[in-house]
Parts: structure tokens; sequence; C-alpha cells
């Protein structure tokens, strides 16, 4: 690697400021639930952002104008259908690229760069990057089979503000590894919608493996990258806290819930947090 090539691994574009505000807003959100109650003052309009399904309806009480901007949290399978058609239609263009040099589409290679897209050469980053979005877009394929025929939503809701940002995420997660390519390189049946006490396997330590398990999918992401890539390391440390926030509160309505819920039990790292 040419020396000018590590000052731009640590170079902060607009992809990774991004992903870094993301990261920082979630921290903060994440360190304000630890916070005891009474001690920040409470704001009814953050706790709906923050929450959605079954924490949205055991959470505090919502005001009909909260309601005004509830949509299904079934709607969830939109986002796995973006993601597949979206980061599908990334993966066919950088397969093109890579095995049959056929260059990107103007558009899209301006705005890799305005993202800041890598500028170095490196034949096994564009190859690392063809690994993860094959990755990216066989998870988002399995979820997009789980919405539709594992997933049990009842008439859960989420707020049209994480409708749209979910919407916009699986956007920007296939640019992000898109934006790694050098661009001078080349069925369930359903019983009932009660919640009961899982245990086995790794809820035997954890409320949430489901969040867990999200978590070390974008880790092994990360490895497949490598471990100087910063900017994948970015989108790893937002995914912690986002799903740290969503596996906390998960955990604190099951223990609100259930008087015997087993006290061992880690909301999203087992024994520790």
């Amino acid at each position: 690697m040419a020396p000018w090539a590590g000052v731009e691994l640590l170079a902060l574009n607009p992809l990774r400021a991004l992903w870094l505000a993301l990261t920082a807003a979630f921290l903060l959100t994440l360190v304000l639930q630890l916070v005891p109650a009474g001690l920040v003052p409470g704001c009814a309009l953050f706790q709906d952002l923050i929450r959605y399904g079954k924490t949205k309806r055991e959470g505090p009480s919502r005001s009909a104008a909260c309601r005004v901007f509830d949509v299904p949290k079934r709607y969830f399978s939109h986002f796995y259908i973006i993601s597949v058609l979206w980061n599908g239609f990334l993966l066919w263009h950088l397969t093109q690229s890579l095995f049959l040099g056929v260059p990107f589409p103007y558009w899209l290679h301006g705005l890799l760069r305005i993202l800041g897209a890598a500028q170095f050469q490196g034949s096994e980053l564009a190859l690392s990057a063809f690994l993860v979005l094959v990755f990216l877009w066989l998870h988002s394929l399995r979820r997009l089979f789980e919405c539709f025929y594992v997933s049990v939503f009842s008439n859960a809701v989420i707020h049209v503000v994480q409708y749209c940002f979910g919407l916009v995420y699986y956007v920007l997660i296939g640019l992000t590894v898109l934006s790694q390519v050098p661009m001078d390189g080349r069925n369930g049946v359903v019983i009932h919608c009660n919640h009961r006490i899982p245990f086995g396997d790794w809820f035997e330590y954890v409320s949430s493996p489901n969040y867990l398990a999200e978590l070390m999918i974008y880790i092994s992401m990360a490895v497949t990258f490598g471990f100087h890539n910063l900017t994948w390391w970015l989108v790893v440390t937002y995914v912690f806290f986002s799903q740290a926030l969503s596996a906390l509160l998960s955990h604190k309505f099951y223990k609100s819930k259930f008087v015997s819920y087993p006290k061992h039990r880690k909301a999203f790292l087992p024994f520790l947090f």
C-alpha cells in the first residue's frame, strides 16, 4: 500500500461522518436509557421515536397526535424488499465491473465519489466488497423470507420516521459497501400472539439473541473487509449501539412483564450487558 493510502484510510469523508453521527446519536440515546428515571426530563416524542413494536405498546402512554404517525410493524418487509432490489442492483453492477470490466453507470460512479469512495489501488479490497455485498444480499433475502413466513407482527406499530429511516438505511448500507471498491481499481403456523419467556440456546444468556446475531453478521462482514477498514468498523459501531438500544428496551419490557424473568439473563452481550 502506498504511503498516502494510510492517510486516506483515516480521512473523515462524508460517508464516515454520517456513520459517525448515527453512532453518536444511538450511543447518546442508549446512555439516556441507562440513566435512572427522574434524573432526565421525559419527552414523549423522543420515547415514541426510539420505541417500536412491543416496547412502544408497553411504553409510556401515547397521545392521539403520536398515533397519527403510526405505521404497521409488518411494513418491515418493505426494508428487505428495497434491500434485495437495490443491493441486488449494486451487486449486479459490481459483478459486471469485476469480472467483465464493465464500468459503473456514470451517475453511480459520481455518487460514490461524492460519498468518499476509496481512491487508492487494491484489487483485494474490491473482492472483499464483492463478498460482503453478496452476504448482505443473502442476509436481506433471508430476512424478507422471515417477514413473509416466520415473523408474527400482530398489530404492532412503528413511527413513520423509523419507517423512512429503515428504507434509507438499506440503500445507504449498500452504497457503503460499494464505496470500498477502489475507484481506480476494478412456514410457520401461528399459535398465538402472546409473549412468553423463551428458553434454550442463546436465550439462556441474552434476552434478544436476534440483535446479537445481527451484530455478529456485521462483524463478520468487517472481518471480510479486513481489520484496517475504518469505514466499515464505523458501520459496525453504529449497528452495535442501535441493536444494543433495541435489546435494552426489549429486556426492560420482559422484566416488567414477567416477575419470574431469569435474573442472570443479560440484555445484549452475554455476562456483560
